[in-house]
């Protein structure tokens, strides 16, 4: 069993195969479904812009995975995945959007063969790619199968990298700094944004040196002014302007992995409230930092960033980041543990963070952010290069 073209080492898909397995024991799943493409991705080495149609990797407790998907599909499988080709199984093209049959149908063959028409059979309800009609038919299809909910099984496998990952998240971060650059540097009065995120992307695609760029799995996310105290608009044809703060949430992304960053340029004379906002957040951004050490919680991280917020004055609620890796969109996030003050998740040595500590006030908004690593032993580590600061071009 070759990794072929797949990006990984087949020790390591057999780490990530085993640890997957334990979890699926402790759950008492045989077989599960993975749906997910990054989990796909980690299990397999999948990598294909086919995620719009039904998809997926079957895993039991013995044997090699199984990818299974749209036939035309299970061409790009071969080219990506570790297996061979008897472990990649595609549909006919007559299950796609059709009124008649789905393709959960022929699934459901596939789970009758390998004997697990009674068993039971883990799969992510909580999913963007497993829909309630797919399930339904799952369903309907295996009467005599317990089909048993393992959103996020995976996701919660992924949380502590390898060195490997690390590696490829480490290339991610130098095209961070490359696109961020562009991005500051281009930022000017009568600049129209489309021009500006189109030099972002190219910038993010041509990469670094030997280090090519990926399609990371959120676009730029560019508002500024009043745009700017919402957190996930992208971008019109509209002109910067003067007097305005836009914040910029990029990332790099090398073969699916990301380091997301955020940096904010006001075109002008800040105001006060700005300047002292800016001042508060970059006090709780190295306060956070500080706590972000293995054997303390991501609650931890919140909580330290939060305190000197309110030290200052300063409201803030919700999220202050979650764990990135390998991701497809709409999201570079892996969706398990969260930067938050209820959020209890331990932090250990190779747990890889966006830190998040934005603010959205109600006229302008601030975004300064960190892709960190949690290191063996101090404060965790930054891995994109880019000077910590509200960036000010009069």
């Amino acid at each position: 069993m070759a990794p072929g073209n797949a990006p990984f080492s087949q020790a390591e898909y057999a780490r990530r195969i085993a640890k997957t397995r334990a979890a699926m024991q402790q759950a008492g799943i045989e077989l599960l479904f993975v749906t997910d493409p990054s989990n796909q991705a980690w299990l397999t080495g999948y990598d294909g812009w086919s995620f719009y149609v039904h998809q997926g990797v079957l895993l039991g407790l013995e044997g090699d995975p199984i990818w299974w998907g749209r036939y035309m599909d299970s061409i790009g499988a071969g080219r990506t995945c570790w297996m061979g080709a008897d472990q990649i199984h595609g549909y006919g093209d007559h299950y796609v959007q059709s009124t008649t049959c789905h393709p959960m149908q022929d699934l459901a063959t596939h789970i009758r063969a390998l004997g697990f028409e009674a068993g039971r059979i883990g799969v992510e309800m909580e999913n963007y790619y497993y829909s309630a009609k797919a399930h339904a038919v799952l369903a309907q299809e295996l009467p005599q199968a317990q089909l048993m909910d393992a959103t996020a099984l995976v996701n919660w496998q992924r949380l502590v990298k390898s060195q490997d990952e690390i590696g490829f998240i480490r290339k991610a971060a130098r095209i961070s700094e490359k696109v961020m650059a562009t991005a500051i540097d281009r930022a000017a009065p009568g600049v129209r944004k489309n021009d500006l995120v189109a030099d972002i992307f190219h910038a993010g695609i041509t990469g670094v040196d030997d280090i090519w760029g990926d399609y990371p799995a959120i676009v730029p996310l560019t508002p500024s002014g009043l745009d700017a105290t919402a957190a996930h608009l992208t971008w019109d044809g509209t002109p910067m302007r003067e007097g305005e703060a836009t914040f910029f949430e990029l990332s790099g992304c090398y073969r699916r992995y990301h380091a997301p960053l955020c940096r904010t340029v006001y075109l002008g004379t800040p105001p006060p409230e700005v300047l002292a906002a800016e001042e508060a957040q970059l006090e709780g951004i190295e306060a956070g930092l500080e706590a972000a050490r293995a054997g303390n919680r991501t609650c931890d991280i919140a909580n330290a960033f939060i305190g000197v917020l309110q030290k200052h004055g300063i409201h803030r609620e919700g999220r202050c980041g979650y764990p990135i890796g390998l991701s497809y969109p709409p999201d570079w996030g892996e969706r398990s543990a969260s930067i938050r003050s209820e959020d209890q998740t331990v932090l250990e040595p190779g747990m890889v963070f966006h830190f998040m500590p934005a603010l959205w006030m109600d006229t302008w908004g601030l975004e300064t952010t960190e892709t960190i690593l949690i290191t063996d032993s101090g404060a965790a580590e930054t891995l994109c290069n880019v000077e910590r600061k509200l960036f000010v071009k009069a």
